[in-house]
């Protein structure tokens, strides 16, 4: 009887995983698509839509490991960020595109991905096993840990002291929307998560409606994007990760992979400059440093999104990095279906309903998905999905879809009260991230702390 559900549980889950793949390989081709823009909502929709676990957790991780395959290619070929966690890449694949070389740029990052990938899941899941046992003293003290949390992920943002002072007036705003939205019998929570994921997008928009901000976005000519031509170096569809990048590429690939799979507590963006920086410091002549590092680079965003997404979900059930409070915060907390409860630390979850082997044979199965979806097609056909996206696709178009799909939602948590709260905790989040570097990461940790750690200090003191 068990062996036909679980042939269903992986039908599901390799579908959903083949979703993920498609879907999120082709916004990855998008510049400027931030992963919790894009990851986030689409995640949540597919868990409210009532997908059993296996096939939300390959859906959210196959989309993860796509889009950091495929946001190689605006980034190599056009010189432009696919999103957040390509930035750090920017400056040395601008190097290799004046040098003329673009197309080995995009091979090495892309390489770098895939093996970073292989090795990221299983060494998450190990470390997440060895933190496991101490899981029940972590979830008593998680009002006091997501707190510190806070504090620690707000101090390693770009804002630094600024960002971890902005929490107070943040985490007061939250209470104030729920003192205001409980008046009302309504109780509120995707709308906030939603309200943060979008907040550059929505005070965009709101510069964009003032004569003022409208005036500072001018631009006086079109710009303009020029794009080598391809050079296929390999026979057949499925080049071999390991022969495009050379042995001292592979090796600084894999141990940076092993050791961002170990932290779940630091910014990715941070990581992934710190440990190219130890790589490029390390390798002496520049062309071969130039590519050493984009391997190694584009693989730690890899394996540091891995690694803040499992460990934090095996171990404890708890959004306890910038990665889970963010981009994957809807297989944390996703109400009714899945939640972080605020009084005691509990959580139902996907921490609860799969278990370690099951993390482990469905992460490698979601990777392996993404890597037949995005690797052959970012190897062969970049440079044509580069000149296709650059001329036909409108990044309107593409907003609209996300505005659209975020509204749907808000208001059928929260009616119009949900629409209200998304639009206020936006556009703050959003100013506070563009003026003092206040990223989504610790807005998300400042939600937690405002429904988990706050309601523990009240009751510690009153």
């Amino acid at each position: 009887m068990s062996d036909p559900i679980l042939l269903e549980q992986i039908m599901v889950a390799a579908g959903m995983g083949l979703l993920g793949a498609v879907v999120f390989a082709a916004i990855g081709l998008v510049s400027g698509t931030d992963e919790t823009t894009t990851l986030a909502p689409l995640t949540l929709l597919v868990v409210l839509l009532g997908v059993p676990p296996a096939g939300v957790f390959t859906f959210f991780l196959a989309g993860a490991v796509a889009k950091h395959m495929t946001h190689a290619v605006p980034t190599a070929l056009l010189g432009i960020p696919g999103d957040t966690l390509a930035t750090p890449l920017l400056q040395d694949a601008n190097m290799l595109r004046k040098l003329g070389v673009p197309h080995i740029a995009l091979r090495k990052m892309v390489s770098g991905a895939i093996v970073a990938a292989f090795v990221a899941v299983p060494l998450a899941v190990l470390f997440a096993v060895l933190l496991a046992p101490f899981g029940a003293t972590i979830t008593k003290s998680a009002p006091w840990i997501f707190l510190a949390a806070a504090v620690l992920i707000a101090y390693f943002s770009a804002g630094r002291w600024a960002a971890v002072a902005l929490l107070v007036p943040f985490v007061m705003i939250i209470i104030a929307l729920q003192s205001l939205t409980a008046k009302y019998g309504v109780k509120l929570s995707i709308s906030y998560f939603l309200g943060i994921a979008i907040g550059p997008l929505i005070a965009d928009l709101f510069t964009v409606i003032s004569p003022q901000g409208r005036s500072k976005m001018l631009r006086d000519k079109v710009r303009t994007f020029s794009l080598a031509p391809d050079v296929k170096g390999w026979s057949g569809y499925f080049p071999n990760p390991l022969k495009v990048m050379d042995r001292v590429q592979t090796r600084w690939t894999l141990a940076t992979a092993a050791v961002s799979s170990a932290t779940f507590v630091f910014s990715p963006v941070a990581m992934t400059v710190v440990l190219g920086e130890l790589v490029g410091s390390r390798v002496k002549h520049a062309y071969h440093r130039l590519t050493t590092v984009l391997s190694a680079r584009n693989g730690v965003t890899e394996a540091t999104y891995i690694a803040e997404a499992l460990i934090p979900l095996i171990a404890f059930g708890l959004p306890l990095s910038p990665v889970a409070a963010g981009p994957a915060a809807p297989l944390f907390n996703a109400p009714p279906r899945f939640t972080v409860d605020a009084a005691t630390g509990q959580t139902h979850n996907l921490h609860n309903l799969l278990n370690h082997w099951e993390f482990l044979g469905y992460g490698m199965l979601a990777v392996l998905l993404a890597a037949v979806v995005s690797y052959p097609f970012a190897m062969n056909f970049a440079r044509r999905a580069a000149l296709f996206v650059s001329r036909r696709v409108s990044h309107e178009a593409i907003i609209a879809t996300f505005v659209g799909l975020i509204i749907v939602i808000s208001v059928w948590e929260g009616q119009f009260l949900g629409l209200l709260v998304i639009l206020t905790m936006g556009l703050i989040g959003g100013l506070l991230s563009r003026l003092f570097g206040f990223n989504t990461g610790v807005q998300f940790m400042g939600y937690y702390t405002a429904v988990l750690s706050v309601p523990a200090i009240v009751k510690l003191f009153g």
